[in-house]
């Protein structure tokens, strides 16, 4: 997490460790946000609207930047409404792998 100074931070969307007793309301947002965007729709069985729709896994990356980003606005403007996705970045590597990046700017 790194955070400039609009008070927007950037995160790398990629599940980890989960702290079930975040130290402040800050972290528990952003850590919200991650498990979100990496939680496929459908997966959890009390909430199966949870999550974002892999439908555009194995897309062209020009087609899945779009489908991606739309999903991830519609997912955290419902599940986690203290945060606003500012915009979206994604970081390639030379073997195709795409990692989004999220700018989330919190409320309050």
């Amino acid at each position: 997490m790194v955070r400039n100074g609009e008070g927007v931070y950037s995160l790398l969307v990629e599940p980890g460790k989960i702290d079930f007793a975040p130290a402040a309301e800050l972290q528990e947002i952003l850590q919200n946000v991650i498990t979100i965007c990496s939680t496929i729709k459908h997966s959890v069985p009390m909430d199966r609207e949870f999550g974002i729709d892999p439908a555009f896994i194995d897309q062209p990356v020009s087609e899945l930047k779009g489908k991606y980003t739309q999903e991830v606005v519609r997912a955290v403007r419902r599940f986690e409404p203290r945060a606003r996705v500012t915009r979206i970045e994604f970081d390639a590597d030379i073997d195709g792998k795409v990692t989004p990046r999220l700018f989330i700017k919190v409320a309050g």
